[in-house]
């Protein structure tokens, strides 16, 4: 995909990068490899052989899978192949009903789906599957991005081939961000040419809507609405900002038949760079010219960050997103360009270092640190305090500050990646 750096390109960039997903995104991406094999080959495969990198499957071991009541890699492989449709995108599984979920019982129960770890897979995101059947055996590769194939096999007559390196995220051409054209854009565009952002707000203001109406996950968002906590955390706007955002993370984690905005290939970042800013703005009355470029800031930031960060890393999702709900609440307070960046060193200097140990219903738990503290660092912002060069990881330059923390959670936190993973894969 080419984007130009004019403001035309940023426009495509937010479109490329927020997007309808339905369940957890990696156990989804690993679904829609799987349809695709599936319909190369033409019919459901009769075994299937998938192999994952590290990131990819510590992200899909322990989530709820939409519609199935079931938790992890084997249901997803088995719909995606058996009523998955690799046009669906990020909502392949939007077609599961009570029959096929039978039918993957059984197919799992019979041995028929092998999954490991691809240990020379390319850091970050790489789904390899290969179906069997009808004496012919096809090949998919997804990698770099949640929706992108880079390889496609019948037997031996190749379809697709692109090469390992072409897919990494560093070589996809996107505009070159920084905070100052972030906000230039923001300041500086119409209206009306970046409206359709909203549809974000509205698409996870109404998965928060559903799981406060029953006890998905952890319950951690319709624990903090519940009357008898009232006195604890009160019924203000930070409480409401991180219960609605929380209750839209346990229906996904949970595995609710419910379609989220993404962003960044992530549904968690989707719902946290948008629904804190949702929040506040209707609590506060915001004018709708403002929510909007409000609501285009937060997403954009956390597309800034995550273009240095990766797909997928060993640092939590949460600190991304809430990083730009930080920016787009200060955004709402009245805060300059100044105080936007004081924000996003509030937060790097906060939450810097926070683990993914794959996607979960607990994540409901750390998305609730994440919005906290992005109200924390917006408050503070406005205040016109900012954690300083002379402390930790912070720079004087808040795109250096930026590089810092996504440099550790790329580099420096790779042996925590392993560990993780290792520790995940090896319980009782």
């Amino acid at each position: 995909m080419h984007i130009t750096e004019d403001p035309k390109g940023i426009i495509a960039l937010l479109k490329h990068e927020v997007v309808p997903a339905m369940g957890c995104t990696e156990p989804v991406a690993v679904a829609l490899c799987a349809a695709r094999a599936a319909e190369l080959l033409g019919t459901l495969p009769q075994r299937v052989n998938v192999e994952l990198s590290m990131n990819v499957l510590k992200n899909a071991m322990g989530v709820g899978i939409p519609g199935t009541g079931m938790i992890g890699l084997p249901i997803a492989i088995f719909l995606g192949m058996r009523i998955g449709k690799s046009s669906y995108g990020l909502e392949v599984l939007k077609e599961t009903d009570a029959q096929a979920v039978e039918e993957g019982k059984q197919y799992i129960e019979e041995g028929r789906i092998s999954i490991a770890l691809d240990e020379n897979a390319p850091d970050g995101l790489y789904i390899k599957v290969c179906a069997q059947g009808d004496g012919h055996q096809t090949e998919a590769i997804i990698c770099g991005e949640h929706t992108r194939f880079i390889y496609e096999a019948i037997d031996d007559k190749v379809l697709r081939n692109e090469t390992v390196k072409a897919c990494a995220d560093e070589e996809i051409d996107v505009p070159t961000l920084t905070m100052s054209k972030i906000y230039d854009f923001i300041v500086q565009v119409p209206i009306e040419e970046i409206n359709f952002i909203e549809d974000a707000a509205t698409m996870n203001m109404a998965a928060a809507e559903q799981s406060l109406k029953t006890h998905y996950g952890h319950g951690v968002g319709v624990m903090l609405k519940g009357g008898n906590q009232s006195t604890v955390v009160g019924n203000g706007t930070l409480n409401n900002c991180m219960a609605y955002t929380c209750a839209a993370c346990d229906a996904r984690m949970a595995g609710a038949p419910i379609s989220v905005m993404s962003n960044s290939g992530s549904g968690n970042q989707g719902i946290a760079a948008t629904v804190p800013v949702a929040v506040y703005a209707r609590d506060h009355k915001i004018d709708h010219e403002t929510f909007v470029r409000a609501l285009a800031l937060s997403n954009l930031t956390a597309i800034y960050i995550k273009q240095s960060l990766g797909r997928l890393s060993a640092l939590c999702g949460c600190i991304v997103a809430s990083t730009g709900a930080s920016c787009g609440i200060t955004y709402m307070m009245g805060g300059t360009f100044t105080q936007i960046c004081y924000a996003v060193k509030n937060m790097i200097a906060n939450l810097t270092g926070m683990i993914c140990d794959g996607a979960k219903p607990s994540c409901s738990l750390k998305i609730s640190s994440g919005v906290a503290t992005a109200m924390l660092s917006a408050m503070l912002a406005m205040q016109d305090r900012s954690v300083s060069q002379l402390e930790g990881i912070i720079d004087k330059d808040v795109d250096k500050s930026i590089r810092n923390l996504t440099s550790i959670g790329r580099e420096a936190m790779q042996e925590t990646n392993r560990m993780v993973v290792d520790i995940m894969t090896h319980k009782e």
